[in-house]
């Protein structure tokens, strides 16, 4: 695992685990050098990456700030409320029930902000040089269009299936059907469901995310 793609699941970690919580201070970008060994370039790319997508805020003089936009922390036992052991078959058969039906809170609550966001987790995941980089920002995606609906139940329901995707039956899937072929197939059609939100095209969008959906699942699963 490089450093930036370490420093950057740091902080979503503790943005995460509520170890962090909104308005709370971030060490400085000079901490993050030393802990990290990387250069004050890089970290400043990584903390504008995360502001970009509303998870920090940055005062001038000041330093980061967790925003206010960032994920709801777990609950103070430390337990996500996801049970452990869900399997893939599970989480696609959830991903399928919930991910098309919230299409029109999007097209209805999304704002510029968001689908910029989105586009932001494309580019991210296009230019990954590990599969672990674009298997976070693929998940960013999928969260990012959950964020856009702004119903905090549905948020908080994508955090939890981004949990079960953590988990390690799905990771190990995942990498073994990950073919370079098939890379491109969901990076094109994670552009293509971005044009139909933004476009504000629910019947298309609706489409586009359960076709991609059924392809996960036929990869991952062969049925």
């Amino acid at each position: 695992m490089d450093a930036t793609y370490a420093l950057r699941q740091t902080i979503l970690g503790q943005l995460q685990s509520g170890q962090w919580q909104a308005g709370a201070r971030l060490p400085t970008e000079r901490e993050f050098c030393e802990q990290f060994q990387i250069s004050r370039t890089t970290v400043r790319k990584v903390l504008g990456e995360l502001k970009s997508a509303g998870w920090l805020k940055q005062t001038v003089g000041s330093g980061t700030y967790v925003s206010e936009r960032a994920p709801l922390a777990a609950p103070a036992n430390g337990s996500s409320g996801l049970r452990q052991g869900v399997s893939p078959a599970e989480l696609m058969q959830a991903r399928l029930a919930i991910e098309p039906a919230i299409v029109d809170l999007v097209i209805g609550n999304g704002t510029v902000g968001d689908f910029d966001h989105m586009r932001l987790c494309c580019d991210r995941a296009e230019a990954a040089t590990t599969h672990e980089e674009f298997e976070h920002w693929d998940a960013q995606f999928h969260e990012a269009i959950a964020r856009a609906a702004h119903n905090s139940l549905v948020t908080n329901i994508f955090q939890m299936m981004n949990d079960a995707r953590a988990q390690g039956e799905w990771g190990a899937l995942k990498k073994k059907s990950l073919t370079p072929e098939r890379r491109l197939a969901y990076q094109r059609e994670h552009r293509e469901l971005l044009n139909a939100l933004r476009e504000r095209d629910p019947g298309r969008a609706r489409a586009t995310a359960t076709e991609h959906l059924l392809g996960i699942r036929r990869n991952l699963l062969n049925y």
